[in-house]
């Protein structure tokens, strides 16, 4: 793939978004339904490359990138990474002098609103295509529950999800 339009991609897709994962629609609908570069599975892959190390959530479209043109694929994933970090100082200095406008308000609500709304869009494939039996479509479930109604930590979540897996296989 030519690494000028990848970087572009992960740009638009970092540029276009407020948080790490709210990148994952625009990755999503790019990689792998417009173009066919990855799969869901190398998709799944990277997201869970990304968030196990430490670091932004952002951090997975370095390993898109890796997925998409080996090690220079990253290095561009990585630098569009931290292209907007270079861009927002000045935005946030013109957004700050009128962020207290009810009509501002709104419109960063709206966003927020609507790029939660495309990550759940963009999450239901991806999780059809993790949970590829009963134990995972089970460990994701339970996993859903804990994580949406208690205030247990999710690091208990993956040792506990990561046991029930290992158990599964070892016991299969």
């Amino acid at each position: 793939m030519n690494l000028f339009l990848l970087y572009l991609l992960l740009s638009k897709a970092v540029v276009t978004s407020f948080s790490g994962m709210a990148s994952l629609p625009i990755v999503r609908q790019d990689f792998v339904v417009t173009r066919h570069i990855l799969t869901d599975r190398q998709l799944n892959t990277a997201i869970v490359a990304g968030r196990t190390g430490p670091g932004p959530n952002g951090l997975y479209l370095v390993s898109v990138g890796y997925f998409a043109a080996g090690l220079p694929g990253a290095l561009a994933g990585l630098i569009a990474l931290l292209t907007p970090a270079f861009l927002i100082i000045p935005l946030m200095s013109w957004v700050g002098q009128y962020a207290n406008l009810p009509r501002i308000r709104g419109a960063i609500r709206a966003v927020i609103l609507g790029s939660a709304g495309l990550l759940m869009a963009a999450s239901i494939p991806l999780a059809r295509d993790a949970a590829t039996g009963p134990v995972a479509a089970a460990i994701l479930i339970v996993s859903f529950v804990v994580l949406s109604f208690t205030r247990v930590e999710t690091w208990w979540v993956m040792v506990g999800a990561a046991a029930v897996g290992l158990g599964a296989k070892l016991f299969s």
